[in-house]
Order: C-alpha cells, then structure tokens, then sequence
C-alpha cells in the first residue's frame, strides 16, 4: 500500500497555549454544562477572540485525541478555543433526549453569550464542528446571537430528513438509521467522569440509563418530512442565518448535498469547499489529498473574528476536487484529479448533456419505446459500501458489476473524449410497478474498457413519495408514472474511451429497507427517460488556483495504544436458505489518554436478508465501551435489533451495565411502529 505524507508536527506556536481542563457553564435553569478551555496563556491582559465546538461526544475521552490536535492549535494562534459536553452528555448535567432539540440551539446560545462576556474574550465568536457539531452551528446560527460572527461547518446538512442518516429520497436508510441510534444509545449510557463530576457520577449514570430513550424510536415514528424533521432543517428559513458560512464536505461523505444548497440559498458571505474525503476533518481525512485544513480555518477566522484581510474572501465562491476515473477500491488511500473552482453557485452552466435510455443503451437520440421489466433482487446492493464512510479499511463503494447485474441497466458508447459533470445528475424515467408501495434506486457508473463499474452518484426514491414527502400516496399497480430522482451531487471525469452506465433497481440493500413484497418494475424507454448530467468545461480559473498548504496540526502523544484499531467487512452467503449476512466489526483499539483513561471500544454491525423475502431483513447493532482509570473500571453493552413484517417495524434495544465484571444495571426497550408507506 502507498505511503502518503503525515501532517507536520507543531511544538511551538505564536502564543503559549495553558489548558483550563474543566469550568462550569452554569445555564439560566442551573443546568451546568462542562468546559475545556485551550487559551493563550496572555489571554487576560491581551483579550482574543473565541471558537466554539458544541458536541455530545464526551471532550474527556470520546474526542479528546482529535479536540487538543485543534483546539490547541487555534489556541496557539490566539484564540480561546472552547470544547463544551452539550446538556446530557459527558460531563454536563441533564440528559440528552434527542438530536438537535430546541434545548440544545437555545443553551448554545447562552454558552455563547457566557464566552463573549468573559474577560478574557473580545466579544467575537466564532462555531465550528463536523457532523453533530456542523448541524448544531447551521441551527445556533440560524438563531442569530449577536456575539456570532461567522461558522465553519463540515459534513453537515441544511435538511435532517432528506440527507441525514435516517431517510433517503423517503426510503428508511437500513444500514444507518439503526446503526447511529444504537452509537449513540451506547454514548448516551457511558457514566461522567468522576474525576471531574466527583461523587455523584455514579448518580447521573443511572439517571442516564434509566431516562435517557432509544432515539431510533422517534426517528421511526416520523416517517415524513413533518415538523419534527422541519425543526433544526435550516434549509426552512435560510434567510435566518446572518453571519458568515464556510461549508466544507466530501464526495465520499453522505452529506455534501447541503454544500452547493447553502451557496445557492444564503445571502451572507460564504464560502464552499469540497474534497475527495470521507466523514473526517480535511487535514486527516482520506481518500487523499488532505489539506491544510487548520490554516485554512485560521485563514477564516482571522478574516470574520480578527478583522485581519487574509485574503480568503477574495477567492473563488466554490473550490471542489474534480476525481478522475480509477479502479474502485473498498479503502482508497488517494484519488487522482485536480482542484477547480467556480466563482458562484450556481455556476454559469453548460448546457446538460441528456443520454436516453434505450434497450440496455444510453442514446443521445431517443429509439422507439421499449418496455424492460426486473423482478427486484433483495440482495441487490452487497457493492454499495458504507453509508457514511470514515476512511477506514472498508466503507467505499467496490466495483458495481454484481449489483449491475441485478438490476436495469443501460450504457452509453465509449467516449472520445474526456467528459466533466459538476453538481446534481438527474434521472427521469417513465415506469410502472406491480405493488402499491414500492421504492427506485437509481446509480450512474464510470465503465471501465475491461468492465469494471465505478460508482459516481446515486439515489432512491421511495414511489409514494413521488409529489413530496409530506404526504405519501399509494402506487396504482400498472399505472404508468412519470417520475424524476436527482441524484447525490458529485464531481467527476469521465476520460476518453469509458462509458456512463446507469443502473434502476426496486432494491437496494442495506441503504434501502425493502418493500413489504417484492416488486416488479418496468420502465418504458424512449424520449421520457433519460439521464440529465450536469456538464462542466474546464476553465482559466481551475488553472490560476494557488495550492492549499500542507496539512498541519499539533501532534502530541496524548495517548498510548495499548490495542490498534482494526476493521473488517464479511459476507456469508447460507445457500440452503438463500441467506446474505454481512457483518462489519469495528474496533476502535484500547487507548491511554493523557488524563489516565483508558477508553476501549468494539462495534459489530449484522444485516441478514433472504432472497425473495423482503419481511427478512434484519439489522443487530452490538456495541461495548469501557471505561477506566485505576481501580474504577465501568462497561456498557447494547444490542439494538430492527426487523419488519408487512405492517410494522419491530424495535427492541437492550442494554446492561458493569462495575468491574458486575453488572450493575440492565433494561430493555420494545416498540411496534407501523409502516406509513415505506
């Protein structure tokens, strides 16, 4: 495997840095909130300005290798940059009852407040985070607290139905809306520190267990995009938002739509950045190139909370890798292409290139109307990879022949000449199906000359939803529909001498949980189904782009593996009983953080189905975290189950919890969710 280059080691900075391990952020209600500080140690007499990330993942141990590579580095370079444990989780009082709660944006926006009143803080704050805290900065943003000057959010979304982990174009996503509620199910059951909290961390650890519910089970219940989903989607009022926005995603991250939609619907200063990464910060993140990510930021910060011109408002709106083709590979390490940019988004756009579907062929010109017709495989889908990928030794998405085979597929002509998209394809198709609830899954590939698939972009649609996912309708069995799918936006160069491919299936397991009964499709080729790509010609400003600085952080030893991280992804096929079980283990090795804990961590993921029975499907998420220092040793295991028949999901999430090797506490949660046309 190739060797790539580690970001530059930092042991000295502009400003020494000291680290204030805890303070108390005590809220109106008298709910305190625990707070790592990194701050120039001059910051009393010389004020700075602030960085907030606002997080449930536990600034003790969950995050703490990665908060002191950046926090101390911002630090360094003269700001107070803050990591606080939101209202239930880590440290902090209270108890974490769901995503992005209304609770959650409103103290975030009296931490705010706290951190420009102190007299160490200029009065200017900025937020940041990727993820849980990349949403949470769009929302508090949106709430506009006076003393927020600017965010930078990564890998996040303006819109929590349509490009979150839980629904996908209104399908139910099978391999993450269980697997995230069961991560944070465990996350949720982990006791505070009692070095921090003192006696009474064993208190608020059963007060957590006992109180704290499954989030799958709202998830499920919301199976529209009604207002539970509308709250904390900014996507609802973008105007709200006032202060400045960088947004940063990647193409192998599930959440980089929200990228070009923040650029097209903010009025503020605002900036776009997109790499080739997966769910990482881009100074880490593979497949390569990284990036200088904290120079970057720093770039930003010293522009919106310094007032200093670095130049970075300057430059061009939007600046994305553009991947050329290569073999599909389960972990790529790097991927070739080139950074282009655009000074708008929308872009000035070249006319779309429109391929129609023909019989197996993608035509520029449209051929008389055929009908083709495909029995939904339920094992369709085994290639697609992981969800959200975390650039790990599996996740993306290997060569697509098996799942081609399994479905409708039709490809063009081998090209002549190099081909770029940039934003959005689109999918139109002319169809019927046999069942009155049932769901598309729609690929486009890069076709190598010797067959191998790659896949560039994809979506589902769940066929109720066709007019909106607010009120889903049944399908009339053998109505012909005519039905649009846009697809993830993507970034890609298609060379000389490969083909487009576009794939159609009633199936895609485990993104999509499958229809109660199998479905037939059919599509009617001809000038109502087509694939519209949404060209891009290269430019003088691709060529004129100054390159990003090397990546760099301050990498300290905080931590000693005692146990390297490891990954896998199996398949076992039962041929008897026609059987796929695929099983991913993760283990995230024993670490030694600097503050003495030990934190170990093991996860196991099962998705079974059996062909020709889509009631089958079944997910089991098993979790197990330990916790140690000294002689005080604690370990929470769950296991989190979802299965379905024709009518309902079946949920059931189990957890028990240990001192020692005593268990001290166990409790079990079921529920029966009907299915509202999914």
């Amino acid at each position: 495997m190739k060797t790539l280059p580690k970001y530059e080691t930092r042991t000295a900075f502009p400003r020494s840095v000291k680290l204030i391990e805890n303070t108390w952020i005590t809220l109106a209600d008298g709910t305190r909130l625990a707070t790592r500080i990194w701050i120039p140690e001059d910051a009393e007499q010389n004020p700075v300005p602030a960085i907030l990330e606002y997080l449930p993942y536990r600034k003790n141990d969950g995050t703490a290798i990665r908060d002191r590579v950046i926090h101390e580095y911002f630090a360094g370079h003269g700001y107070a940059s803050i990591r606080v444990d939101i209202r239930g989780s880590g440290d902090s009082d209270g108890l974490l009852m769901d995503e992005y709660l209304p609770q959650e944006q409103l103290d975030a926006v009296e931490v705010i407040a706290w951190i420009a009143s102190q007299p160490w803080c200029t009065g200017n704050v900025g937020m940041m985070g990727i993820s849980w805290g990349g949403f949470n900065s769009l929302q508090v943003a949106a709430h506009r607290p006076p003393e927020l000057k600017a965010i930078i959010t990564v890998c996040s979304t303006d819109d929590r139905y349509t490009d979150d982990c839980h629904y996908m174009g209104g399908c139910v996503l099978g391999s993450d809306m269980l697997n995230w509620a069961s991560i944070m199910f465990s996350y949720n059951a982990l006791p505070p520190d009692p070095a921090v909290v003192g006696d009474r961390w064993r208190e608020m650890w059963f007060n957590r267990m006992e109180n704290t519910p499954p989030f799958i089970e709202s998830w499920l219940s919301h199976q529209q995009r009604d207002d539970f989903w509308k709250q904390g989607s900014v996507d609802e009022d973008y105007g709200a938002i006032n202060c400045a926005v960088y947004a940063i995603g990647g193409w192998v991250d599930p959440y980089t739509n929200s990228v070009p939609r923040l650029l097209e619907g903010l009025s503020v200063p605002r900036k776009g950045l997109i790499g080739p990464w997966a769910h990482s910060y881009p100074h880490t993140a593979l497949p390569h190139p990284a990036i200088g990510f904290l120079q970057e930021s720093l770039r930003w910060w010293d522009h919106w909370l310094k007032g200093i011109d670095t130049g970075i408002m300057d430059e061009l709106m939007l600046r994305v890798w553009m991947p050329e083709s290569v073999k599909p590979e389960p972990c790529e390490m790097e991927w070739a292409g080139r950074w282009v940019a655009e000074s708008s988004y929308p872009p000035a756009r070249d006319p779309s290139e429109v391929l129609f579907l023909g019989d197996g062929i993608l035509v520029k010109t449209p051929e008389t109307s055929a009908k083709l017709t495909l029995l939904g495989t339920q094992t369709n889908g085994a290639t697609a990879g992981v969800w959200c990928p975390y650039g790990n030794k599996f996740g993306m998405p290997i060569d697509q022949r098996t799942d081609d085979a399994l479905s409708l597929c039709f490809t063009s002509a081998p090209l002549d000449k190099p081909m770029e998209i940039l934003g959005f394809p689109e999918v139109k198709l002319k169809l019927s199906v046999d069942q009155p609830n049932a769901l598309l899954a729609v690929r486009v590939c890069d076709v190598a000359p010797d067959g191998a698939s790659r896949l560039v972009s994809w979506g589902l649609l769940n066929l109720t939803h066709r007019d909106g996912h607010n009120e889903p309708k049944p399908i009339e069995a053998g109505k012909i529909y005519q039905v649009s799918i846009q697809l993830n936006v993507t970034a890609h160069k298609l060379v000389a001498g490969h083909r487009w491919r576009v794939s159609v299936s009633p199936t895609y397991w485990t993104h999509a949980w499958p229809s109660p009964v199998p479905v037939t499709l059919t599509i009617h080729t001809g000038d109502e189904s087509k694939l519209i790509l949404p060209m891009r010609t290269p430019n003088k400003l691709d060529e004129s782009l100054a390159p990003f600085d090397k990546p760099e952080g301050a990498l300290m030893l905080d931590f000693e593996s005692l146990r390297p991280e490891d990954a896998n992804r199996t398949f076992a096929y039962d041929v008897v009983n026609r059987r796929l079980q695929m099983t991913d283990r993760i283990d995230d090795g024993r670490n030694l953080l600097s503050n003495g804990m030990i934190y170990d961590s093991v996860i196991i993921n099962k998705f079974s189905i059996v062909e020709g029975q889509p009631t089958s499907a079944s997910v089991e998420c098993i979790r197990q975290i330990e916790l140690s220092r000294d002689d005080w040793v604690t370990r929470v295991e769950t296991r989190s189950m979802m299965t379905s028949d024709r009518d309902h999901f079946h949920l059931t999430n189990i957890l028990d919890a240990y001192e020692g090797q005593v268990r001290v506490f166990t409790k079990s949660w079921t529920r029966k969710i009907r299915r509202e046309l999914v």
